[in-house]
């Protein structure tokens, strides 16, 4: 199998996101409950729904903020949960 990667990504409710996978593949992964997990001021932020909605997809992965201040490793996003 190739090297997988999302490629399509969108807002589940609740600060979830809804992944597609290039092997065809979905997960519903709660980015909500790490934030709150690991609270961090750089994180905290993405607790706000409509910052969080603003999650984009860049190189296969989904990424908030301009410098990718939240982005998660692609093998536990396709496992479904962030560790």
């Amino acid at each position: 199998m190739g090297r997988i990667y999302i490629t399509k990504a969108t807002d589940a409710g609740n600060l979830m996101v809804c992944l597609h996978f290039s092997d065809n593949s979905t997960q519903v992964v709660d980015v909500g409950e790490f934030i709150r997990r690991h609270p961090h001021p750089q994180y905290n932020k993405y607790l706000d729904p409509k910052k969080f909605k603003r999650f984009t997809i860049e190189n296969g992965n989904v990424v908030w903020g301009k410098n990718w201040d939240l982005v998660f490793p692609i093998e536990q996003l396709y496992a479904g949960e962030i560790l």
